[in-house]
């Protein structure tokens, strides 16, 4: 029987594990107001864990910040470090999620992911997170 497992698929065992850049927070001077923060990230790429090949997208990130704001050059640098890292899709989005709320401790937040066509599928993950509770 032969072998289909790529060199990255063993990754996806233990995901959460991944070492990544450190996403840095500023104090947020309107914390006793809602509003909402849009962070579009339209060259994310990663390699598909399936094939070794690179994936490309768009990841969106929208919150509403509580005490912390997230500075934009370590998130960058932290979304840059996925471009050699063999992720699923659905993974990415999770990982950055999880990620994102561990730093700023936002009131909500969620992350979306827009990856470009394979074979002809255009894949698009959502996840959410509201303060309390988990989507």
């Amino acid at each position: 029987m032969p072998n289909n497992k790529s060199s990255y698929e063993d990754l996806q065992e233990d995901i959460r594990a991944i070492e990544l850049p450190g996403i840095e927070v500023f104090q947020n001077k309107y914390a006793d107001r809602d509003y909402e923060v849009n962070l579009e990230s339209p060259e994310f790429t990663c390699i598909c864990p399936k094939t070794g090949l690179p994936d490309f997208g768009t990841i969106v990130v929208t919150y509403c910040p509580d005490k912390l704001c997230v500075e934009l050059k370590s998130f960058k640098l932290y979304l840059v470090a996925f471009r050699n890292v063999g992720i699923f899709h659905e993974n990415v989005v999770n990982r950055v999620l999880d990620d994102f709320v561990k730093a700023c401790k936002p009131r909500w937040a969620k992350v979306e992911s827009v990856v470009m066509p394979r074979g002809g599928i255009t894949t698009t993950v959502v996840a959410e997170y509201k303060k309390g509770k988990k989507r």
